[in-house]
């Protein structure tokens, strides 16, 4: 019977027990308050609990250097190789503002007649630009650097020889033009 009771009282309560764990520290304070009803004087300092917030704080500067890490911007090749060797970026600037210079030349020497020319021009400057930026990439890796900046070197003059020499061919398309030109007036 008494076996039947306590069934019952289990079935009843169902649902309504209290599963959660108390709350840090519970049984310290739980203590603290019967030795209080007792007049027993604890000479146990609180537990403080500095780990917690030093293990947060902790948590925070390791997301926040590896988010920097993340974000940080990689220098750019040219950047690379100037620090590897600060020459190369002056010629670089040197050449790159001759080549320029050419370029923009070129294009406003584009007529009908020179138009197959500069586009072929164009896209041979566009190889060597890729051949240059393979270069740069093999110097930063560790290649044999003297041959290396001697080859970009070249690449370089190379794309002005080309250019100069397109510009001669335009500029002789265009005599020969004015030289028909002026063969049929007369």
């Amino acid at each position: 019977m008494k076996k039947d009771n306590i069934d019952n009282l289990f079935k009843n309560l169902e649902g309504s027990f209290d599963l959660e764990a108390p709350a840090q520290g519970h049984e310290q304070r739980f203590l603290e308050k019967l030795n209080a009803q007792q007049g027993i004087k604890s000479l146990q300092t609180k537990n403080k609990t500095w780990w917690k917030p030093l293990s947060i704080a902790a948590s925070i500067a390791i997301v926040c250097a590896i988010t920097f890490g993340v974000y940080q911007s990689k220098p750019s090749l040219e950047q690379q190789v100037a620090e590897i060797s600060p020459e190369v970026s002056r010629t670089e600037f040197y050449f790159a503002s001759l080549i320029e210079e050419q370029v923009n030349e070129l294009k406003n020497e584009s007529t009908p007649e020179t138009k197959k020319i500069v586009d072929d021009t164009m896209v041979q400057l566009k190889k060597l630009e890729t051949n240059y930026t393979k270069l740069e990439q093999d110097l930063i890796n560790g290649g044999n650097s003297k041959l290396l900046l001697s080859a970009m070197i070249t690449n370089f003059q190379t794309r002005i020889d080309l250019l100069q020499e397109v510009l001669n061919t335009i500029e002789s398309i265009k005599n020969l033009k004015n030289y028909d030109n002026a063969e049929t007036t007369i």
